[in-house]
């Protein structure tokens, strides 16, 4: 299904043809349940390889995963994945293949093909049909990401932690502040060998969670068999078993945006991250507060408030008197005149009413029309809805 010098691979499990147009992958996005993506890196006369993990059927961002497949909601004004595509391409990824991300290829200069799964086959699974492509006899080390993550990517850092350790695998993870609700990551504090995982512990063992980044060697395939496994429950234990597992802290901000509180929260943290790094890409003026991201196409009006931590996409129009804060503002939407938006996601080509409010997670899918003077006190709107009357309390609007 993929060309001989194939380097980025995705399987949607549906059952059109290898390759997909965009508007097809749009139409299939139902189907989609665990995808991956293989990339090659030029490293000399090295080429080094990632697998990204797009799996899932995107449940936890509907309604927006009902009009694109969840990889290909934006955030921060670029589809998800993309993020994970200019990481990979950062340290040296020169091809990709992956029908879906056509638009891309002029901009980043990277072939892109597509190939697919008959069944779903978890987060290990995928590997195991990647083999072929992951082993090419140069026994270097590949890249494997879950795709909902967003952080910085210290791609090049984990590379040389790799390297010294010397093990057979080596996973990112990230602190938190509750461990209880997560699998915890035992691990020794000089060295980072893993000693064993601890799900949803009761009493504290640690405080440290799997980031879904991990750099593996080959001889990681020979574990997994082509059926429906769990790389972090079935194969990740064992290779800890025999202290050829090794965890790196992650540096910098970490969210798993999956669902749309944690979108909220790690938009706020990409931008944290924007204006230590890169701040000339942040809108400035007397109308901005805080963090802001604007897409050069985007019209604002006389009179607004933006800020923090806002995301407004191409094409949208922002009139006059509105106050946004906390929220991402998808392209070609329209907000009225002081209309007022917080703690929020606004879908493609919607609109929000003149003096409308619109706050506390409220969801909007694609075109949906919030008439002026309503009230949306986290209503998740399905999409081409008009909202004539208010939602007074969180509820789901079909």
């Amino acid at each position: 299904m993929v060309s001989s010098e194939s380097g980025f691979v995705l399987s949607d499990r549906c059952d059109e043809p290898v390759f997909l147009t965009l508007s097809a992958w749009m139409n299939l996005h139902q189907a989609l349940v665990s995808d991956s993506v293989i990339c090659r890196k030029s490293r000399g006369h090295i080429r080094m390889k990632a697998l990204i993990l797009v799996g899932g059927f995107g449940t936890r961002l509907r309604p927006l995963t009902l009009s694109v497949p969840k990889p290909l909601v934006e955030f921060a004004n670029k589809p998800m994945i993309l993020h994970q595509i200019e990481a990979l391409k950062a340290i040296g990824v020169t091809e990709l293949m992956l029908n879906f991300l056509k638009d891309f290829e002029t901009k980043l200069e990277i072939k892109i093909t597509c190939s697919q799964e008959t069944e779903p086959l978890g987060t290990a699974g995928p590997l195991a049909l990647a083999r072929d492509k992951l082993i090419d006899g140069s026994g270097e080390p590949f890249f494997v990401l879950n795709s909902d993550v967003i952080s910085e990517y210290p791609l090049k850092q984990m590379i040389e932690f790799h390297k010294v350790h010397g093990g057979e695998a080596s996973i990112m993870v990230t602190k938190v502040d509750e461990p209880s609700k997560y699998g915890v990551v035992v691990m020794e504090a000089s060295t980072g060998k893993v000693e064993r995982f601890v799900e949803k512990p009761k009493i504290f063992v640690g405080n440290k969670i799997n980031a879904g980044i991990y750099l593996l060697n080959p001889s990681v395939l020979d574990r997994i068999e082509l059926r429906p496994t769990s790389i972090e429950k079935e194969v990740f234990p064992k290779i800890a078993a025999e202290d050829k597992l090794y965890a790196m802290v992650l540096p910098g901000f970490w969210m798993d945006i999956g669902q749309p509180r944690d979108y909220i929260t790690g938009l706020r943290l990409y931008l944290d991250s924007l204006r230590k790094n890169t701040s000339s890409k942040l809108a400035s003026g007397p109308h901005i507060v805080g963090n802001v991201l604007v897409d050069e196409t985007a019209k604002i009006g006389e009179g607004c408030l933006i800020g923090p931590d806002v995301a407004i996409g191409p094409g949208c129009i922002v009139e006059s008197g509105v106050r946004l804060s906390r929220c991402s503002v998808m392209r070609g939407v329209r907000i009225k005149k002081h209309a007022c938006i917080s703690s929020s996601i606004i879908g493609w080509h919607s609109t929000v009413g003149q003096w409308a409010r619109v706050e506390n997670l409220t969801i909007l899918g694609e075109d949906v029309h919030v008439c002026d003077e309503i009230y949306s006190n986290g209503g998740v709107v399905l999409p081409h809805k008009e909202i004539k009357s208010s939602i007074l309390k969180p509820e789901i609007v079909m």
